[in-house]
């Protein structure tokens, strides 16, 4: 993947030898005139690198560094600067530019500014993948939390319906906080059974049960002087909760048939798609473990409220999968966004960026059009014909259980019978759909659809 860089000035002659000398290089340049312009360019696309002048007028290039620290912070700015203006540039090295030079400067020493900058970023494959890309206000919000909360070993619990990037805020805390140096443990607590899913948080000593050939540390202790991700905690059992709650408190853990507690040193980050208030008023879920993991609550708002996010999203998923695809530069059409902006986004994050990869990988011009994207159109059913149709059309009066029915059945047609699928868009866990089958009765309903195609 090529590195697209976006260079701010407002002396044009300054923008064209910084173009010429980075394309030579064969770096991907975009330019704005001023910090104006940069702002809407960064709202429709994602940049790697941002260099811009000092001084502006309207929005300087210290605005810019703090909109870019706000929404990207793994973006590097590189800040140009004047002799008069040195002291500014220092300053703002203190809120988190990467690196300044002072004008008139080299072409070499723009070329090993810029290298060492991207190479920082981790420029890459790797870093897209940990990439979070937003301009919108509420999730920019939540970001600047993250990073403030980070610095301190305190327990964080994230909400947000899946598929909206829980683990990649996770990640963020954790680089930006002083035990970066230290490991990440990520444990699924809605994927293990709960006797398995002790053993993987807690460990057990040699004996501890029949097939306990060697102590075995868990995911606790691995994860000390770093970062526990403990993912969908309100999939976790009871018993296991209150055993979570004593390593809370005590900072210890005991293994399986353990005789001694082992200490640990372990910041917890727990993640849920789940309201854990409903749960804990419903018993369901420990009120004090609550209390004790809702020191810092973050909620990333669902794409469908941020559609200001869509194109930038877009772009950054057409720059991720062109290169592997042969289809470097590629963009989405004035359509195809209009498309993506009408769709509502069940599946969040996750589904665009999987239907941006598809549209790459079957489109066969230059560009993403609305034809090549894998949506349903939306209205598509008529009211009263179809009980796998919208809410509408159930009649009024109809109760809350029965529109969950509904609504997990509609989902399971769609999925053609795709358990897993079905759960991603319903933005619940594999093993909660499964419950909630067993007691609506749809547990069958897989093997039922096949038999319904087999006499079709």
């Amino acid at each position: 993947m090529s590195d697209e860089i976006l260079v701010v000035d407002d002396e044009p002659q300054m923008l064209i030898a910084i173009q010429e000398t980075l394309r030579r290089k064969n770096y991907q340049v975009t330019t704005a005139a001023s910090g104006v312009e940069a702002l809407c360019r960064m709202r429709e696309r994602f940049f790697r690198l941002l260099i811009t002048d000092m001084r502006m007028p309207e929005v300087s290039g210290l605005d810019l560094l703090k909109k870019v620290r706000a929404t990207s912070p793994g973006t590097p700015v590189i800040l140009l600067t004047a002799y008069g203006t040195i002291e500014n540039a220092v300053a703002a090295m203190k809120h988190g530019a990467f690196d300044y030079l002072l004008k008139p400067f080299s072409s070499e020493s723009l070329e090993q500014v810029v290298r060492r900058a991207l190479i920082a970023c981790g420029s890459g494959e790797d870093r897209v993948s940990h990439e979070i890309v937003t301009q919108d206000p509420r999730f920019s919000q939540v970001l600047e939390s993250a990073r403030k909360c980070a610095g301190i070993s305190t327990t964080v619990l994230i909400e947000a319906e899946s598929g909206t990037g829980k683990e990649l805020l996770a990640r963020l805390i954790h680089q930006s906080s002083p035990r970066a140096s230290g490991p990440l443990v990520a444990v699924n607590c809605a994927a293990l059974p709960e006797n398995l899913l002790e053993s993987e948080l807690f460990g057990f000593d040699k004996g501890a049960f029949t097939g306990a050939s060697v102590s075995k540390p868990g995911k606790f202790e691995l994860a000390h002087r770093g970062t526990l991700l403990l993912d969908e905690i309100g999939e976790m059992a009871p018993i296991l909760q209150a055993k979570l709650l004593r390593v809370l408190q005590e900072k210890e853990v005991d293994r399986i048939g353990g005789k001694d507690p082992v200490k640990i040193d372990v910041r917890v980050i727990a993640t849920t798609n789940r309201d854990l208030e409903t749960l804990v008023r419903q018993g369901i879920f420990r009120e004090d473990l609550y209390y004790r993991l809702n020191v810092v609550r973050l909620t990333i708002p669902p794409l469908r409220e941020r559609p200001v996010d869509i194109p930038l999203l877009a772009d950054f998923f057409c720059k991720k999968y062109g290169t592997a695809f042969g289809k470097e530069g590629s963009r989405c059409n004035a359509q195809a966004l209009d498309r993506l902006k009408r769709h509502r986004w069940p599946g969040n994050v996750r589904e665009l960026e999987n239907v941006i990869q598809r549209a790459l990988a079957l489109s066969s011009g230059p560009s993403i059009t609305a034809e090549d994207l894998p949506l349903r159109e939306s209205g598509a059913c008529e009211a009263g014909k179809d009980d796998s149709c919208g809410m509408d059309a159930l009649p009024l009066g109809t109760t809350m259980r029965e529109m969950e029915r509904q609504l997990i059945k509609r989902t399971l047609d769609g999925t053609g019978g795709n358990r897993t699928q079905a759960a991603r868009l319903l933005g619940i866990s594999l093993r909660t759909l499964r419950n909630k089958l067993n007691e609506f009765g749809l547990q069958d309903r897989p093997a039922k659809l096949a038999q319904c195609r087999a006499q079709n």
